[in-house]
């Protein structure tokens, strides 16, 4: 179920490179259980981020289209703000066979659209229990994943695209469009069991999102400058004729408000990479028109190490030096040479 990325700066023996996954963006999650599908040679940082705990994002086959009706659903009876941990009470009586959705609170956000990579905090329940077997409040972090484009239960792909930001919807979602007839038994789900969701629709990115960070001073003069853009475009990279710096460079260009990342976080940016020899691009994800997923215990040690304490929100230039990067051993094809310092500019868009 993996779909790696074959550019220049994919994995070879020694590094792997930021652009490891794109559109896999779900095994790459740390929450519940994202990482469910095989990983491969990702042992290491599913290690750090395996949990017990299902998600919406363990569908097992496609769903017809659903039909969604204006309930059904249980009460909830504590956190009924936009952001609170909701307590919802049992399902009452017998659940519908459709796809029940209800928008509790109305956001005045923008749309979510098909594509997107939705931010959301939620809880799943059970129906007929109200046993918990997922929610993202208590890792303190919002969940992000692609909607509406099959990398989600259906249930979820089918009700949330439209809806907008700023949004709590609650589900009740029949078995066909969950987990279907197979259940999930290691979270105690049974193939019979509704499911009951409250999304709080937090925020979505795009190939056209751009880092919002506060705008630092680029005085060194042998260092590249980097465009402070913000209109979803690549920002233009311009390097120094001079001789590229020994040690790895991590600094702001625009300064988020964020969390901090720690080394073993996953990552959704926007990036772009020039070699500091000629200037000349190699790599990007503006020019792929995919953002870029991934964990930071997979990607190049000059990204590992240059993004770890950066905050999430952020535009950094990072210059990696060859020990840091693919020193003699570049990848096949592309305009890498041996020994090539790289320059990235990085827009970490949300911690994952």
């Amino acid at each position: 179920m993996r779909r790696v990325a074959r550019t220049p700066t994919d994995k070879i023996d020694r590094y792997e490179a930021p652009t490891v996954r794109r559109r896999s963006l779900l095994l790459a999650v740390p929450a519940g259980l994202l990482t469910l599908a095989g990983c491969g040679d990702d042992k290491k940082a599913d290690k750090a981020k395996s949990s017990d705990s299902p998600s919406p994002s363990n569908s097992t086959s496609a769903a017809p289209t659903a039909k969604i009706v204006d309930g059904p659903v249980p009460e909830i009876t504590k956190g009924t703000k936009f952001g609170e941990k909701p307590t919802v009470a049992k399902g009452p009586g017998k659940p519908s066979s459709d796809l029940a959705v209800k928008t509790l609170i109305e956001g005045k956000g923008d749309e979510v659209k098909k594509g997107d990579y939705l931010q959301a905090n939620y809880l799943g329940q059970i129906w007929a229990t109200a046993k918990v077997f997922d929610n993202s409040y208590d890792r303190g972090n919002p969940t992000v994943f692609p909607i509406g484009v099959g990398q989600v239960i259906p249930g979820w792909d089918q009700a949330l695209v439209g809806k907008k930001l700023d949004s709590r919807v609650q589900l009740a979602i029949p078995p066909k469009m969950g987990y279907g007839t197979e259940g999930n038994k290691q979270a105690g789900i049974k193939g019979s069991d509704t499911l009951v969701f409250v999304v709080d629709l937090v925020g979505t990115f795009s190939n056209k999102s751009s880092a919002k960070g506060k705008e630092v001073a680029q005085s060194n003069i042998d260092l590249p400058k980097v465009g402070t853009n913000t209109d979803g475009k690549a920002p233009k990279i311009d390097v120094p004729k001079k001789d590229a710096p020994k040690k790895l460079v991590a600094n702001y260009i625009l300064e988020g408000d964020g969390d901090e990342i720690k080394e073993t976080d996953s990552l959704l940016c926007q990036y772009k990479g020039v070699l500091w020899a000629d200037g000349k691009e190699f790599d990007s994800s503006y020019k792929s028109g995919q953002l870029a997923s991934f964990q930071l215990a997979q990607v190049v040690k000059g990204w590992a190490q240059g993004l770890t304490g950066k905050k999430v929100g952020s535009r950094v230039l990072v210059v990696v030096p060859p020990k840091l990067g693919y020193g003699d051993q570049p990848p096949q094809g592309s305009t890498i040479k041996k020994d090539s310092t790289l320059v990235f500019t990085v827009d970490i868009l949300a911690k994952m």
